[in-house]
């Protein structure tokens, strides 16, 4: 807990007990339903918390803003975005149903008011959103087929409406048809070794060309 406290000081009073609960929840849940890989779940404001925040120092998101979480497993990166950003709207997707339970159980346990979790594979979301982001779910190809048309056109960020996808490693052939995609390092902003090869990828709306 730490660590979200080392790089996000200005947490309130409401949002720091909300992550500090974060870890006996996954560790109640995980011993019922093993949404977090059983080495991660004692790093888990490292590997799994302080990671899906990465994507909050790349882009700060404005209040009423829509945020589609696809692949959110056990509600990462959605679940810690939505304790920073309580006044934005989230809505994660999973296509696993035991893991959207887990996803709802915790959104309840913390009050988050801003979160819908719903049992649903990534191509049958309805609506649009102003960022779409995801933890290293599948390619980039197959994951721009899922989001087709989800995304709003008019922008209100300081980056484009489009992906904020967190991936790890050289990811230069996966991006090869994305010739607008940006890479932000995470250990521009994080100093833990585990961030070594960890990046925020953000592809505007305009995916191709």
């Amino acid at each position: 807990m730490d660590l979200i406290k080392k790089y996000f000081p200005e947490l309130t009073g409401a949002q720091i007990s909300q992550f500090e609960q974060l870890e006996s929840l996954y560790k109640e849940w995980n011993a019922q339903i093993n949404v977090v890989s059983r080495k991660d779940i004692d790093e888990l404001y490292l590997r799994h918390v302080l990671h899906s925040l990465g994507i909050a120092k790349v882009q700060s998101f404005n209040p009423k803003s829509t945020i589609l979480d696809i692949g959110t497993g056990g509600g990462f990166p959605g679940i810690p975005l939505a304790i920073l950003f309580p006044e934005v709207n989230f809505y994660l997707a999973d296509s696993i149903g035991k893991k959207i339970k887990v996803v709802n159980e915790v959104v309840t346990s913390l009050g988050l008011t801003n979160v819908k979790g719903e049992h649903i594979r990534a191509e049958k979301v309805k609506g649009q959103f102003d960022f779409i982001v995801s933890r290293a779910v599948t390619n980039m190809d197959n994951f721009m087929k899922w989001t087709k048309g989800k995304i709003k056109k008019k922008s209100i960020h300081e980056l484009k409406n489009g992906i904020l996808y967190l991936k790890g490693g050289d990811l230069s052939e996966e991006l090869k048809n994305f010739p607008k995609a940006t890479l932000y390092d995470l250990p521009s902003y994080f100093e833990e070794d585990f961030f070594e090869t960890k990046k925020v990828v953000h592809i505007p709306i305009k995916f191709r060309g």
